[in-house]
């Protein structure tokens, strides 16, 4: 008979990590199962808006984010050929308006919180180097093989990334598809910012075909940049390594302030972008996928983090809820974990319609680019951010 406290995570990245502490603050004991032998650093920075960090808040982890995130005062969208400033929204704005901080961080940072967090809880057990071998649903609720052992539960959770082995066993044939878009990332020292610049906040250069983002990450101590493009290579993984010269090439005709940061990058790793189809793949009985697993989308509405973390909140909320009423067989969890789908469905669409409609908006040419300027010039900064106030002010 499975344990009807126990909770299976399988992936112990930002969603799975997230997951574990919101069901272990419900009650459940938790085990996350993660297949690499250690938590090593993946990717570069990411935003965390008020949406997703009042749930980190809530956790427990303003003190040990605090320590590592920093807070920008603005957003500023830069036409790529001039150089010259489109709108400055005051992003600090947000946080004040909303009552939660608007961070960027380090993923590895982040992902070591959490870590710590996970280990400093007594309901939760992390299992390094253990993969998922396979998933059998029952009506007891689920028995997952994992590192040569048996594990029984109520329910199993899929955080397992875009690639996810869950989604694998119990959606086969929902994939993910490639973009035609290549993200290249990297780091460098903030003394090394062009022209001495002190950069305290997110910097958007928009250009024909491509984007940077670059923004200040570990305390400041170095910029992330992310420079996208379009592109064949569709390799899976997060960081094979990129030749230099050829990020720099695509970046030739753009400002001599866009040229030096691409040019002070110290090494360079790119990610071929992959979404799932809008709306996401959510449960089946008592599996759940949560973050990229469920809706992995493209990064260029920053909410990537913050639908993986919004999504552990309201399926910890809700398991919760249905745990403390004493519903516990097999087909009560899979009614739970179907209401956890319909409050999310909706919104992750939402953003994924977003972000995709945000990377076109990106890279228009020519004449297109230059009435996107004039019209994010006619807005104004204030409804410029206000037209995310939907994705900020949300709440469990």
């Amino acid at each position: 008979m499975a344990d009807s406290h126990t909770i299976i995570v399988a992936g112990a990245g930002i969603g799975g990590l997230t997951a574990a502490l919101a069901l272990a603050a419900k009650g459940f004991r938790v085990v996350v199962l993660e297949r690499t032998g250690r938590l090593d650093e993946v990717g570069a920075g990411l935003q965390l808006s008020p949406n997703a960090s009042r749930v980190l808040v809530d956790l427990g982890l303003r003190s040990r984010l605090e320590a590592c995130a920093v807070t920008p005062d603005a957003v500023t969208a830069i036409n790529a050929r001039s150089g010259r400033s489109i709108s400055r929204m005051p992003i600090g704005d947000v946080a004040t308006r909303t009552g939660s901080p608007y961070w960027v961080v380090h993923r590895a940072d982040l992902q070591a919180a959490l870590a710590l967090q996970v280990a400093a809880h007594p309901a939760i057990e992390l299992r390094l180097g253990c993969a998922l071998d396979d998933v059998t649903l029952h009506a007891d609720g689920v028995t997952v093989s994992a590192g040569g052992g048996l594990e029984q539960a109520l329910a199993l959770i899929g955080a397992d990334g875009i690639w996810s082995a869950v989604r694998g066993r119990v959606f086969p044939k929902i994939e993910p598809m490639f973009s035609g878009l290549i993200a290249w990332r990297g780091t460098f020292a903030a003394e090394a910012m062009p022209d001495g610049e002190k950069l305290r906040g997110v910097q958007l250069w928009l250009g024909p075909d491509a984007h940077l983002v670059v923004y200040p990450i570990s305390g400041g101590r170095r910029i992330n940049l992310v420079a996208v493009v379009d592109g064949s290579w569709n390799q899976r993984g997060w960081s094979a390594r990129g030749e230099p010269t050829e990020i720099i090439g695509r970046f030739a005709h753009w400002a001599g302030n866009a040229r030096a940061l691409i040019g002070a990058v110290e090494s360079w790793t790119r990610w071929a972008l992959f979404a799932m189809p809008d709306g996401g793949a959510w449960n089946q009985g008592p599996v759940a996928l949560l973050g990229d697993a469920s809706h992995g989308m493209l990064p260029f509405a920053a909410q990537g983090a913050g639908m993986a973390i919004e999504d552990a909140a309201v399926l910890a909320a809700s398991l919760g809820a249905s745990h403390g009423e004493g519903r516990g067989t097999a087909a009560e969890v899979a009614a739970t974990l179907q209401r956890y789908a319909a409050l999310r469905r909706h919104r992750v669409k939402r953003v994924q319609r977003l972000a995709r409609q945000n990377g076109m908006i990106y890279h228009l040419p020519g004449a297109a680019a230059l009435a996107r300027d004039i019209a994010m010039r006619t807005l104004g900064p204030d409804r410029l951010l206000a037209r995310q106030n939907w994705i900020y002010d949300w709440r469990p």
